[in-house]
C-alpha cells in the first residue's frame, strides 16, 4: 500500500492550496494563454503566415505609432524618433520585412516552441523514470553503474553544445531539434527518480510488499512511481521551460525548425538587422519566451509548495 493520499478531502486540500498559490496561479495564466494560442493557431490565424505582402511591409503595431507622438516637455529632440513607421489597425502587432502579421507568426511559433519543448519531455520521461527506478531497485548493481555513469557522461558535456552539435550533424529541423534536446532530458528524469526511489525503498508499505512476494518491476511502478510523481510533475514544469529556451537558441541559429514553419528563436534571427527600425519585430517573439518560461517556472513553484507536504505545513 503507497502512502499516496487519493481521498476526495486529499484532492480538495490540494485543490485549495492551489487556489492560494499567486505563483501557480501567475503561471497557469501565463501558460494557458500561450498554449491557447498556440492551440487557436492549428484552426485559424488573423492572417496566412506562409504569404508575402510587400505594400504592407514593416508596419508597425498601433501602440508604437502612439509611443512615437509622445512629446516630453524638457526633452528636445523626440528619443522615439527612430522607432516612426507607418501603422496599420488590422495588424495589432505589426508586419515583418515580408509583409506577415507578427502576431499571426507568434502564435504559430507558440505551437513549434510548445510542441518540440512536449515532445522532447516526453522523451526524457518515458526513457528516464524507468531507467531510474531500475538503478533504484538495483542499487549496487552492475546495472545500476551503467545508468548512472552515462548519466554522469551525458552530463559532463553543456546540453546546449552538444545539441547543437547534433543537429549540425544530422541536419536542422524540428525532429532532430527534438531528438537533441530529449537526449538531455533522460539522465535528469533518471537521477531524479534514482534519488527519490531509492528513500523509499525501506520504507515499510514497500517492505510490505516484498514480503507478499510481489518482484522490483512491481514494486516500482505500483508502489515506488505513484509517490514521487509529485516530484516527477515539478520537474516536468522546469523542463518545459528550459526546452522553450533550448528549440529558441536552435532555431536562433539555424539548427531549430525550418521555413517556412515559424519559430519564435528564427523570428529573434531575423529581426536583428532591423531592430533599429522595426524593434516589434524582436520584442514580440522575445516578450513570448520571456513570458512562457516565467509562467512555467513560476507554475513549478507553486506546484512544489503545494505538493511537498513539508512546505504545506510550514506554511499553515
Amino acid at each position: 500500500m503507497s502512502d499516496v493520499d487519493a481521498s476526495g478531502s486529499g484532492q480538495q486540500n490540494l485543490l485549495g492550496a492551489a487556489l492560494k498559490s499567486p505563483s501557480f496561479m501567475i503561471g497557469l495564466v501565463l501558460t494557458l494563454i500561450f498554449t491557447a494560442g498556440a492551440l487557436l493557431s492549428f484552426i485559424w490565424t488573423p492572417f496566412e503566415v506562409d504569404g508575402v505582402d510587400i505594400p504592407n511591409r514593416l508596419k508597425c503595431p498601433p501602440v508604437q505609432e502612439w509611443i512615437w507622438g509622445l512629446n516630453f516637455p524638457g526633452w528636445g529632440t523626440n528619443w522615439f524618433a527612430s522607432w516612426r513607421c507607418a501603422s496599420a489597425p488590422q495588424y495589432l502587432l505589426g508586419t515583418d520585412h515580408f509583409g506577415r502579421d507578427v502576431l499571426s507568426m507568434v502564435m504559430v511559433g507558440a505551437r513549434t516552441s510548445i510542441a518540440v519543448a512536449v515532445v522532447a519531455v516526453g522523451i526524457g520521461i518515458v526513457l528516464g523514470v524507468p531507467l531510474g527506478l531500475a538503478a533504484a531497485a538495483r542499487r549496487g548493481s552492475l546495472l545500476d553503474e551503467i545508468i548512472m555513469r552515462t548519466n554522469d557522461l551525458v552530463f559532463a558535456f553543456p546540453a546546449l553544445l552538444i545539441a547543437i552539435l547534433i543537429t549540425a550533424v544530422f541536419g536542422p529541423s524540428a525532429v532532430n531539434a527534438i531528438i537533441a534536446i530529449g537526449i538531455f532530458n533522460i539522465p535528469v528524469f533518471a537521477r531524479l527518480t534514482r534519488g527519490a526511489a531509492l528513500s523509499l525503498w525501506t520504507r515499510e508499505f514497500v517492505l510490505a510488499a516484498r514480503v507478499a512476494g510481489k518482484g522490483p518491476v512491481l514494486i516500482s511502478f505500483e508502489h515506488i512511481l505513484p509517490n514521487i510523481l509529485n516530484l516527477l510533475i515539478v520537474q516536468g514544469t522546469i523542463q518545459f521551460s528550459l526546452g522553450i529556451l533550448a528549440e529558441a537558441a536552435l532555431s536562433y541559429v539555424g539548427l531549430g525548425a525550418q521555413p517556412p514553419i515559424p519559430s519564435w528563436g528564427r523570428m529573434l534571427a531575423e529581426a536583428q538587422t532591423m531592430i533599429a527600425i522595426a524593434p516589434h519585430l524582436a520584442l514580440f517573439p522575445g516578450f513570448a519566451i520571456v513570458l512562457t518560461v516565467l509562467g512555467l517556472n513560476l507554475m513549478g513553484d507553486g506546484l512544489r509548495d503545494i505538493l511537498d507536504p513539508k512546505l504545506r505545513r510550514e506554511k499553515r
